[in-house]
């Protein structure tokens, strides 16, 4: 059997897997699009000042495609590794022919279809709400590449997780915090002065950076961040990319091919 067709094989069964958990699927397209109805459609958003939701509707797109990006592949891969380390799994497919980066290539390509799909759907019913969107070729790039940074993510936490539900657990720990301390929904104005330099540590940063940049044309006091950050997009695009190569390869090392 080819590499491609190992790899076309595995991405078949991780789809029909995918499919067949409801609660996969309501997260993945629901959730989001249940956040959008609550905070875009009802509190309704552009009030003024420096806290949640203070900003007009277009200032938080990267917040809400990162709520996919970010919960999807850590959840989805860390648990299924974990499932797999579970059910030595990984010590079958090691008598055959696939390596680990090839398992975690078809995994990831599931979930960038998958989150990239997700998205499409929310930036049309941000659009619905009346978000002032700059629909950008950017998103094109940001949303798979930052899927497949956070399945490389989550690939070390299902293989260093000793559970499924560990897994679970370890990816809602590291998703929550990243979530609204990476410059989506809350503006580095309305955090602590030196707390503002420890958000670029955080990946989801450069996806907020760059994703804001290519379709929200911010006023001049929002135009720019802690240390001159945003940047240009193709430098948080170039940034989210090296990310992405190191998370994955790291996450394809750490796979328990063999216990």
């Amino acid at each position: 059997m080819s590499r491609r067709s190992r790899v076309a094989s595995e991405v078949r069964a991780a789809y029909k897997s995918f499919v067949r958990r409801r609660v996969a699927v309501f997260f993945t397209f629901f959730f989001p699009v249940l956040l959008i109805v609550i905070f875009a459609g009802l509190v309704r958003t552009g009030g003024g000042g420096t806290g949640l939701f203070s900003q007009p509707a277009g200032y938080y797109v990267p917040a809400y495609l990162a709520v996919v990006v970010l919960f999807t592949p850590l959840s989805r891969i860390g648990s299924e590794v974990a499932r797999f380390r579970e059910g030595n799994r990984f010590e079958k497919l090691s008598t055959s022919p696939m390596r680990r980066w090839e398992w975690l290539l078809a995994q990831t390509l599931v979930n960038v279809a998958l989150i990239a799909l997700a998205c499409v759907v929310l930036l049309a019913l941000l659009v619905l709400t009346g978000a002032d969107i700059h629909v950008s070729p950017w998103l094109a790039l940001f949303v798979p590449v930052g899927s497949v940074l956070f399945c490389g993510v989550g690939a070390m936490l299902g293989s260093l997780a000793d559970s499924q539900d560990g897994a679970i657990t370890a990816s809602n720990g590291v998703a929550l915090p990243l979530l609204f301390l990476s410059n989506t929904f809350l503006t580095p104005a309305s955090l602590p002065g030196w707390f503002q330099p420890i958000t670029n540590l955080s990946p989801l940063s450069y996806f907020a950076y760059g994703v804001r940049a290519a379709t929200y044309r911010t006023p001049d006091a929002l135009s720019t961040s802690y240390a001159g950050w945003p940047g240009s997009v193709a430098a948080n695009f170039g940034i989210l990319c090296m990310l992405a190569v190191v998370a994955f390869v790291v996450g394809a090392h750490l796979i328990p091919w063999t216990e």
